[in-house]
Parts: structure tokens; sequence; C-alpha cells
């Protein structure tokens, strides 16, 4: 009985342990928002002749990295869609109304990591849902760390740069299809600096 006893004690400690050391491997990072070292930038055609740029100028986000584990690699990031930015007003005006991304009613836009696949050297990709407009979607992206390693002012820094291709014809939004198929793809670009909490 005794032995039973030890057994079950020395289990539960080497569980203890071998969770304790996947927790002290995991890092946590918030995205550099104050100092604004994080984008989250688009392209997309214009009637298929020409390249409109935009960006969302507020959002905000966390992820974990993982070194001894990339599963446990994770990423959540939440948007303002009233912050939709083309350097146009007018045309900003018609993405915020509900011919496009409806922003009264739907004033956030989210992703979130549901797994996440090591490629090697820095290189993976990110599953998760990217909720718009009231639609979720699974969305992967490719994910790429550019860089690590202590700042000025002594935190912790790591940066990735990810990339995926949306479907307007995916979110529901009205007015998409009278661009016609040339515009129904968006090419979006994610730069992520977080500092280590």
């Amino acid at each position: 009985m005794k032995l039973k006893q030890c057994a079950a004690t020395v289990a539960l400690l080497y569980t203890g342990f071998m969770a304790s050391t996947a927790m002290a491997s995991e890092e946590h990072y918030k995205f550099d928002i104050k100092g604004q070292h994080a984008f989250i930038q688009f392209k997309v055609k214009h009637l298929g002749y020409s390249w409109m740029y935009g960006e969302f100028r507020k959002f905000n986000g966390d992820f974990t990295f993982d070194d001894a584990n990339a599963k446990h690699n994770s990423v959540h990031v939440t948007i303002d869609a009233m912050s939709i930015d083309t350097n146009h007003a007018e045309r900003n005006k018609h993405l915020r109304s509900p011919d496009f991304f409806a922003a009264k009613k739907f004033p956030v836009i989210t992703y979130n990591s549901t797994s996440y696949e090591d490629k090697g050297n820095g290189h993976g990709i990110m599953h998760g849902i990217l909720t718009m407009r009231g639609v979720s979607k699974a969305v992967d992206l490719d994910v790429n760390q550019i860089g690590t390693g202590k700042d000025p002012w002594g935190g912790y820094r790591r940066g990735f740069e990810a990339h995926t291709t949306l479907h307007l014809s995916d979110y529901s939004m009205p007015f998409a299809p009278k661009l016609g198929p040339m515009s129904d793809s968006v090419e979006l670009n994610i730069s992520i600096e977080g500092i280590k909490e």
C-alpha cells in the first residue's frame, strides 16, 4: 500500500514538474502600442486597375511564444473598425458604412488563434478565427519572426510579420460585388513588435 502511495506521489510530482517546466518556457508579450511599433495594413485592387492601400490605426493584442514547444504559440488581436484609413476621407466614410464594415454596428474586429504549425527557422502557420462584420471565418497567417532581444530601456522584445489573403465576399459586404471579382481579394500585412511581460 505504501509502495502504491509512493508511486502515486512521484507521478504527481513529475506531472507538476513537467507542467511548471512547460509554463516556464512560455513567454508572454503585449503589442507595443504606446511606441506604435505595430502595423496592420492592407492593399486591394481598385476595379483591377491599380492598388489601393490602407491600414487600421487603432488595435491592440498580445501573443505567447514558446521556443521549446511551438504548439503553445498563440495570438489575440482586437481592431477598432472605425479606425480604417485609406488616406481619403470620403472613402473612409464609405468603408465604415453598412456598405462595407458597418463599423457602428460591428465596432470590433477580432482574431483569435486556435493552433500553430512550426515550419522551422522562425517560420510558421498560425491558424485562427477572424470575426469581422459579425461573420467568423477560419484564417491562416503566414508568420515569420523578424528578431528578438533586449531594448535600450531594460525590456525584452520579439517581432513578427504575418501575411494572408482575405476575401470580401466571405464577410457579407453589400457593396463589394459592385467592385468586381478583381477587388474581392485583400492582401493583409501585419507587423508586430511585442514587449515581454
